[in-house]
């Protein structure tokens, strides 16, 4: 029997139990905010219309919502204040943008647990997708999430970066460079002491919503499409998340890291 005295505690008294209740049940309310948030479908569709990483005005997110301009100041209020949105004044007018790339790679994560419960089995090589219509639709072939590439042409490239020794899985949803990852971007111009000097997430992978696999995303991710629009290799669609693979894209890439 061991003698108390002083502040002793017994070794198996309760507050690491306590403790750890605690962070669950703050861990919990953290995710019904955040799904509360997202449940809203006028929130919903201001979010994804923030997807491609530019920002825009309460009065472009109103009309992206369906909702009247009221309506939006206070959905807009409310996703400020929730930590998923962030706004910046320029002149007279504010601009919203999503917060950071976090929620970017959650709302992609998102999309792609609604598209599996909304999956049915039309086609074998295309069953996880929710229905024909997204199965050929430019939206899936190549899109930005919030500042990378996503989509098929995504997914199939860093598929290959992995096969060719470029990128490699770290942890759970990180990526490092592999054995052949300098030559590999340097080659293409990517400036990777510049990458690696910046404040956020090296290399991740996010799950994509229509493939549900990962593509490449973090600071890596961000300027390897920054170089593929440089070099005209891919353009934006105006107003939308759609990219457009040029011709000298096609080829270009299909290359890369066979």
């Amino acid at each position: 029997m061991v003698a108390r005295s002083g502040g002793f505690s017994p070794p198996f008294s309760n507050s690491g139990t306590n403790n750890m209740e605690t962070n669950t049940s703050g861990s919990a309310n953290r995710v019904a905010t955040i799904g509360e948030l997202l449940g809203d479908p006028a929130r919903a569709l201001i979010l994804v219309a923030l997807l491609d990483g530019r920002a825009r005005t309460a009065g472009e997110l109103a009309l992206a919502g369906n909702i009247s301009p009221q309506s939006a100041s206070g959905h807009l209020a409310k996703l400020t204040v929730g930590g998923l949105l962030a706004v910046r004044r320029q002149g007279r007018h504010r601009y919203y943008e999503l917060a950071s790339a976090d929620v970017a790679h959650a709302l992609e994560a998102a999309g792609s647990i609604g598209a599996r419960r909304a999956s049915t089995a039309a086609t074998a090589d295309a069953s996880h997708l929710p229905n024909a219509r997204l199965a050929n639709s430019d939206i899936r072939i190549a899109r930005s999430c919030y500042d990378h590439l996503a989509g098929v042409v995504a997914v199939d490239l860093t598929r290959r970066m992995e096969s060719s020794g470029a990128i490699r899985a770290s942890g759970e949803w990180e990526y490092e460079l592999g054995r052949t990852g300098e030559r590999f971007f340097g080659q293409l111009g990517v400036d990777l002491g510049a990458v690696r000097r910046g404040r956020r997430t090296f290399a991740r992978r996010c799950l994509d919503w229509t493939e549900r696999k990962p593509h490449l995303a973090g600071a890596l991710g961000a300027a390897l499409f920054t170089r593929m629009l440089d070099l005209a290799w891919v353009a934006r669609k105006p107003d939308s998340r759609i990219v457009r693979v040029t011709h000298l894209g096609e080829k270009r890439i299909a290359a890369l890291g066979r």
